[in-house]
């Protein structure tokens, strides 16, 4: 039996397979070691992984956030170990399972947009490029909590249309005040700031909401894709649940910019089956 697991901040997805071809799919809360103890990822194991492992494993495949330092690849094999003794165990970062995902053996760029941004360039078999993550504070272009950070700026300096903004004001009252205390105090001001994306996303038909995202996904090509040699003869690919719905203006950005845009799936999972189905 294989195990695959795609990590994320929210849930992580696993799969099970199994030599005659059965796939067995099983989801716990996510794990991050930045933030999280190692107890949190044994407990997700005991809790969502032991009950249903029919017969012995013999390769692991975690994915996932926070695991790019050697340190917290080996904590993570090491909690593993304690289960699976005998397995052999690969830990790699969320990019790599987006790569092998969207990209399978063919050489491309594979990129995340989501809660977050990322991208890299891959050679068919390993990441060979990767534009420098500077997080959500910083860059995070595309993503969900870059496109609500500037949604947020916008209703609070009135630069939103009047009628969008009484209708945001209804579905969500917060003062000024409260919305800060969210993002400055409180954990994952991420999350909370690209929670906006639905409500953007059910007015994407009002021009401001259609252009918002549209900047957004411009200044992701333009400062992650554009900045790879040669990026106009690769296909690009996506994966997250920004890319996933706002697919038609992703892909219209990318047209505008002479950029081709194959994949896009709303998690990396599905596609991470398939890859890893010739390691049975």
């Amino acid at each position: 039996m294989i195990l695959i697991a795609d990590s994320g901040g929210s849930k992580i997805d696993w799969r099970l397979l199994t030599k005659d071809g059965r796939i067995t799919q099983a989801h716990c809360p996510g794990f991050n070691p930045y933030y999280q103890p190692i107890a949190d990822l044994k407990n997700n194991i005991e809790q969502a992984l032991l009950k249903q492992i029919t017969e012995p494993v013999t390769k692991i495949f975690f994915y996932g956030t926070g695991v790019s330092s050697e340190k917290n690849v080996e904590i993570i094999k090491a909690a593993f170990l304690e289960y699976f003794a005998e397995a052999e165990i690969e830990v790699g970062w969320d990019l790599l399972a987006a790569a092998r995902a969207l990209c399978g053996n063919e050489p491309g760029i594979a990129c995340i947009l989501g809660t977050g941004s990322n991208s890299c360039l891959y050679d068919g078999e390993k990441i060979i490029g990767n534009v420098a993550n500077l997080g959500w504070i910083l860059a995070d272009e595309g993503s969900g909590t870059y496109i609500g950070k500037k949604f947020i700026f916008d209703y609070f300096r009135l630069n939103i249309p009047e009628s969008l903004a009484r209708q945001f004001h209804e579905r969500f009252p917060w003062t000024r005040e409260e919305v800060l205390e969210k993002v400055y105090q409180q954990e994952k001001p991420g999350a909370f700031l690209a929670s906006f994306m639905k409500f953007i996303f059910q007015h994407l038909k009002e021009p401001y909401c259609y252009n918002l995202v549209y900047r957004g996904f411009s200044d992701f090509y333009e400062n992650n894709i554009m900045k790879y040699e040669n990026y106009k003869n690769l296909k690009v690919h996506f994966t997250g649940s920004v890319a996933f719905y706002f697919s038609d203006v992703l892909r219209q950005v990318a047209n505008d910019k002479g950029i081709t845009v194959k994949n896009i799936l709303e998690g990396p999972i599905a596609g991470l089956t398939l890859f890893h189905q010739k390691d049975i």
